[in-house]
């Protein structure tokens, strides 16, 4: 039974790489260097959050009934995921690059998922590890 492609590596966080392709129905492989697409990036909980907002056709309120989460946790999740593919702040939106609070209070480890989820940007999490300090978390 096929398993779903991880796309970063569990030892250091960096993005992996696809270096064969394999045809089930007639046997051909492929070997190079090819990337696992933006989706395949997204962790477990985005992957359900992005389903649920294809099925409810983007309504939100509608998702906030299926996965049973308030709308603001919705929305924010809904913007964390647009970030986590690679979509910055829209035009009308503030620029959140700088470190918000919620960012800052995290940990290091937690700053540095974030950032390999590209939930923030690499300015932000060198920001945030900054204002950590000498503290352990």
């Amino acid at each position: 039974m096929p398993h779903d492609v991880i796309a970063t590596c569990p030892v250091c966080t960096g993005e992996l790489g696809v270096t064969r392709l394999h045809c089930r129905s007639c046997g051909t492989s492929l070997e190079g260097d090819f990337n696992v697409g933006r989706f395949s990036r997204l962790n477990r909980e985005q992957q359900v959050l992005l389903d649920s907002f294809l099925r409810s056709r983007g309504n939100l309120r509608e998702m906030e009934r299926e996965l049973g989460i308030s709308y603001p946790t919705v929305r924010g999740r809904v913007e964390a995921l647009i970030r986590a593919l690679g979509y910055g702040p829209r035009a009308d939106e503030p620029d959140e690059e700088a470190p918000t609070e919620q960012v800052t209070t995290l940990t290091r480890d937690a700053i540095l998922e974030r950032l390999a989820r590209h939930e923030i940007s690499a300015e932000a999490a060198a920001s945030a590890i900054r204002s950590l300090g000498g503290q352990r978390r």
